[in-house]
């Protein structure tokens, strides 16, 4: 519009003064501005012609890429078929984590907009949050070794070695996700005996007799092999919010124990372990509440696997119907208990996780 009102005053200077007289002047402007109207659009062409062709190149040039790295890729397969098993985990992982990222970006725009709290989030948003955050703190090692010059060979070095310990979940293979959720698993299930018999201990020291000789009994019984009712747990509900039992008056071995349950490191002070702990149990519970509003059967057989995994299942070797069972018992404990039985709540992902494989007596 700028350049238009520019050149039309360039015309009406150029037709002089007698161009704006009162009969003529219209008649005599048509011309000129007939002209200058042709001119203004040939401008205006111009910068449109040149970005279609520049989207163009860009599309060709991606079209040329795309052909470059599909042949690459198959001599890889060819030719180097371990290194490609690793190459096209790396690069799927990489657009999987773009991806990601880009969802958490969403969730959180949402949330500042909407002003929501996480704990007001749907089931699967706020399951994305706890994992991407944990996954974050996972990468933050790698990401402080490679920030010295020339340290990128060492951190592949590092992550072709050690990808259990260094990688995140996006860059792992099929068959290491179930190798590693494994490995995990039998290193949080090293620490369930020790949780039962710490629990057990704890209970010799509580004053009432018949709620202390209930709970000595569900101990004895699942070192024994079996498994406890949903009724049995919530006879002894009222143990776990004001007695020895609440997670702040535990033991530190015992909070110890129960951290490497939710796998978060023993190796802090006692205040640590124990804030930690409760955070970490209150979370589930919050999602536990936001799983019952969507619904069981709303889960895909992935995400109903990992939601028994977070709660202390290894779900890796049951089938779909064990891992739903399982998971419909744990809700109804999570949603008929407050905030202020957490306690009983990581006590059960060892009391009803630990003889599930295990026919029941």
């Amino acid at each position: 519009m700028a350049l238009s009102r520019a050149a039309a005053r360039g015309a009406l200077w150029r037709l002089g003064p007698a161009a704006l007289g009162p009969h003529r002047g219209r008649m005599e402007l048509l011309p000129a501005l007939g002209a200058l109207r042709c001119q203004v659009c040939r401008s205006q062409e111009r910068p449109l012609s040149s970005r279609a062709t520049s989207r163009a190149f860009v599309a060709a040039v991606a079209a040329v890429a795309r052909r470059v790295n599909a042949r690459y890729e198959r001599y890889l397969e060819r030719s180097f078929p371990r290194f490609y098993v690793l190459y096209s985990t790396f690069t799927s992982g990489i657009q999987a984590l773009f991806l990601e990222m880009k969802e958490i970006g969403r969730i959180r725009f949402r949330m500042s907009q909407q002003r929501l709290k996480v704990q007001q989030l749907p089931y699967r948003d706020m399951e994305r949050l706890r994992q991407f955050r944990r996954d974050a703190l996972k990468a933050i090692p790698i990401g402080i070794i490679a920030i010295p010059p020339f340290a990128n060979f060492l951190v592949i070095v590092l992550m072709y070695f050690f990808p259990r310990q260094l990688l995140i979940r996006y860059f792992w293979t099929p068959q290491q996700q179930l190798e590693f959720l494994d490995v995990y698993d039998s290193i949080r299930r090293d620490s369930y005996p020790d949780v039962v018999q710490s629990l057990a201990l704890a209970a010799q020291s509580l004053p009432e007799p018949q709620p202390r000789e209930l709970l000595q009994q569900l101990c004895s019984q699942v070192q024994g092999g079996a498994r406890p009712r949903l009724a049995q747990l919530l006879a002894v509900r009222s143990l776990f919010s004001g007695s020895p039992l609440v997670l702040n008056r535990l033991q530190v071995d015992h909070v110890r124990a129960l951290s490497q349950v939710l796998f978060l490191t023993p190796h802090l002070p006692a205040v640590l372990l124990r804030h930690r702990l409760l955070s970490h149990i209150l979370e589930i519970r919050h999602l536990d509440r936001a799983l019952l509003r969507l619904g069981l059967g709303q889960l895909s057989e992935e995400e109903l696997r990992a939601a028994c995994y977070l709660r202390g299942l290894n779900s890796t070797h049951l089938g779909q119907g064990e891992c739903r069972a399982w998971l419909e018992q744990w809700l109804q404990l999570s949603c008929e208990l407050q905030a202020s039985e957490a306690s009983l709540l990581a006590h059960s992902m060892v009391l009803l996780s630990l003889n599930y494989s295990w026919p029941s007596e």
